[in-house]
């Protein structure tokens, strides 16, 4: 295969992410203790809270303990006090101290088709916060560059493009969000690889087209060595 242009989504996709998230909302559900709420009815309020706040403000962790917060506030109809917001910090204390896990066979994986083809990283999220993830990953050096965005849209792919001088036939977008990397990427006119991840964000759902040709779907990130 002739060399091509593979970018890569990092959270979910290279290394754990929403599995941290979720563990947290789990806590956080549990804590609560609403009286007449079920979990699920909890979780789908918490779900709005966070549509909202990633529209106002974006994503990452401060996003989402602001989330927590106004979550608390929506279920006890008062704002979280001091001790309550402490514990609320305190659940989610894991997201800001945790150590990045790989995915299984990431960094073989990555050396090898790097030998064949040019690798960039493609990630959405706070600047600091990202990047603070990317080095602790220990992967940077085998992307020729990385791009941290506000949000992975349409434009943002055909601006990557136009920055990078993509052919956008021989390029292709993998990750596991069909919102962020699979949908906009096709339209900007580039290839897609899906590998889904249990743990994607219900915010990052979406619908794939299953007849379309240049929508490749793996089940393991390893098998992108086969592929290219």
């Amino acid at each position: 295969m002739h060399r091509q242009t593979l970018i890569f989504d990092a959270d979910d996709t290279l290394w754990e992410n929403n599995r941290l998230f979720e563990r947290v909302i789990d806590d956080f559900i549990t804590w609560i203790e609403h009286p007449t709420l079920d979990r699920a009815e909890i979780r789908r309020i918490m779900n709005d809270v966070e549509a909202a706040n990633v529209v106002a403000h974006g994503y990452g962790t401060e996003v989402f303990l602001r989330s927590l917060a106004d979550c608390f506030e929506r279920l006890r109809e008062r704002p979280a006090g001091p001790g309550e917001r402490q514990a609320i910090d305190e659940l989610a204390r894991a997201l800001v101290h945790h150590e990045v896990e790989l995915m299984p066979g990431v960094t073989d994986t990555l050396a090898d088709l790097g030998r064949r083809h040019e690798l960039l990283l493609l990630t959405k999220g706070t600047l600091d916060e990202q990047q603070r993830k990317i080095d602790a990953s220990g992967l940077a050096g085998h992307f020729r560059s990385i791009h941290i965005v506000p949000e992975k849209d349409v434009r943002q792919y055909r601006l990557l493009a136009e920055r990078e001088r993509l052919t956008v036939d021989d390029t292709w977008m993998i990750g596991n969000s069909p919102k962020s990397d699979i949908l906009p990427a096709r339209e900007a006119g580039m290839g897609a690889v899906f590998i889904p991840s249990e743990h994607t964000w219900a915010l990052e759902e979406a619908v794939l087209d299953p007849d379309d040709g240049r929508t490749i779907r793996l089940k393991r990130f390893t098998e992108l060595r086969d592929l290219f």
